[in-house]
């Protein structure tokens, strides 16, 4: 006899606060700081957007709606990974 309950598997991982400057990640109880600066894809996007995220293996984020990909090492240091694309926002303005 399994005591085991079934049912939906919730996500470790939550969009925690959203400002003018960024957003906040809560990942296995540590806070992550992704700023608009370093993160431009975020910035603009609708909020049901950003809040719409999956960890797809152990710090691997993934945001299906604005397909974006991001590491835990990324997200912590994004000096390291210079090359950045550009907001969709900046793009419709090109």
């Amino acid at each position: 006899m399994s005591l085991s309950a079934r049912g939906k598997h919730t996500s470790a991982v939550e969009v925690t606060n959203i400002s003018t400057h960024g957003l906040w990640l809560l990942a296995h109880d540590k806070e992550l700081y992704l700023s608009y600066e370093d993160f431009p894809w975020f910035q603009e996007q609708p909020v049901r957007s950003i809040i719409n995220v999956e960890e797809q293996s152990p710090g691997h984020f993934y945001w299906p709606d604005l397909d974006v990909d991001l590491s835990q090492e990324i997200i912590e240091h994004p000096e390291r990974f210079p090359l950045k694309a550009e907001s969709r926002s900046n793009l419709r303005n090109s």
